[in-house]
């Protein structure tokens, strides 16, 4: 019997040549991190207990990306204590105002195949993209991984995701995510390691890619992965020259379950409020009145993500009674969209371009929603609540989509502005 890749992963980190599903293994860390709303102000005191000594500064990185730029003092506060705090302990990846921790850490070269990623936010899913083991934890067992570069785990069981055909014009990596947690529920790949395979994932590209392992949480999944190929490699080497060691599962690995899609028929989707796994086509739900729109985050914010919505607004005004934020997921994000023009395509379109933040999509600051207010939004969740007002209403989509409702005042199909 063969292993997933997961298993494989997992094994290796805990210097073992075979762990199963249900075993509870101690795996060496390769990269952890965290940020200023759940990192040093809550687990600083718990690191003092247990020596205040971090394993290995090299494989630690610090984000401030959910309060940036600080509008309140007592973010600014937490902002601080969070810089204070790393310099103190001679962190030397501090990321200030970088963007959305996930992407900074793809750019950046932390994020490599064969590895064991952990940080306190549920998307550092985000990384399976890359073929690497990625998942989140508490702060409280951030301390004891700080203080010992191990993490407590048990083997989640794996469940394949298939996709083959290729997806119409007009569809994106967002939609596959949608259909995938419409199928499956909320919860319904609670613990599990999700695999994504396929001729579809095949032809994605690693933005693409990136979107589905962000979104893999949002079924509940402990992990989302992608086994690595050519254009896992080429794009991990464009950004670091430190090794790694890639695996692949082995064509009779194990799986718990399996589903099978298959994109060539598949349409733009929309997560219609207040749960991420109510999801309807877009042509169910045309037609409702919107307030304004999000573009960005660390779901629908790369450059991938960019070109597409600016696709669409180019040479046309978004509708006089929308506002539209663009949100690049990270500064190099938007340094791609400054070479190509794509920035003044957006201001041309009446958009507002900020800087790279999780704020609007978290519900910290920066364009958050009134009572009563209507968005549709390339993030990940639609929480009531979640970015502003409990009386609110967010609906997640594609950029594609996103950028068609702009045009026309109220949820459009995309493949209509093509």
């Amino acid at each position: 019997m063969g292993h997933t890749i997961t298993e494989k992963i997992l094994a290796k980190a805990t210097k073992r040549a075979d762990v199963r599903p249900g075993d509870l293994i101690w795996a060496d860390i390769d990269v952890l991190f965290t940020h200023e709303t759940v990192g040093p102000r809550v687990f600083a005191e718990s690191l003092k207990a247990l020596g205040d000594t971090i394993w290995d500064p090299e494989k630690f990185a610090v984000f401030i990306d959910h309060y940036n730029l600080p509008s309140a003092i007592r973010h600014a506060e937490v902002v601080k204590f969070t810089v204070d705090w790393a310099r103190s302990h001679g962190i030397r990846h501090l990321y200030r105002f970088s963007g959305p921790e996930h992407q900074v850490l793809i750019d950046e070269g932390f994020i490599r195949p064969g590895t064991v990623v952990i940080g306190t936010d549920s998307h550092t899913t985000t990384a399976g993209a890359l073929g690497a083991f990625a998942t989140g934890i508490g702060s409280t067992d951030c301390a004891f991984a700080l203080a010992t570069g191990k993490i407590w785990l048990r083997v989640p069981p794996s469940v394949r995701i298939t996709w083959d055909g290729k997806l119409p014009e007009g569809v994106m990596a967002k939609d596959v995510a949608l259909q995938m947690i419409g199928t499956i529920g909320h919860g319904g790949a609670t613990y599990k390691a999700c695999e994504f395979t396929g001729s579809l994932i095949d032809d994605l590209s690693v933005d693409g890619r990136i979107t589905l392992a962000n979104m893999a949480v949002e079924m509940g999944a402990k992990s989302g992965i992608i086994n690595p190929d050519a254009k896992t490699l080429r794009y991990v080497q464009e950004r670091t020259t430190v090794p790694s060691t890639p695996v692949r599962s082995d064509v009779d690995g194990e799986y718990e379950a399996e589903y099978a899609f298959d994109g060539d028929d598949l349409e733009p989707l929309v997560a219609v409020p207040h749960n991420v796994d109510q999801v309807k086509p877009v042509t169910a739900v045309e037609g409702v009145k919107i307030d304004s729109i999000l573009i960005g985050t660390c779901t629908g914010g790369r450059y991938e993500d960019m070109a597409a919505a600016a696709r669409i607004l180019r040479g046309r005004r978004i509708h006089p009674d929308v506002y539209a934020i663009i949100m690049p997921a990270s500064w190099q994000v938007y340094r791609e969209m400054l070479q190509t023009n794509l920035i003044t395509v957006f201001l041309d379109a009446g958009c507002e371009v900020t800087q790279p933040t999780c704020g609007p999509c978290a519900g910290h600051l920066g364009g958050l929603l009134a009572d009563a207010e209507v968005r549709v939004s390339a993030q990940n969740r639609n929480f009531q609540g979640r970015s502003g007002s409990s009386e609110s209403q967010i609906y997640l989509a594609s950029p594609m989509t996103c950028a068609a409702s702009a045009l026309a005042g109220a949820i459009a199909d995309p493949r209509k502005y093509l």
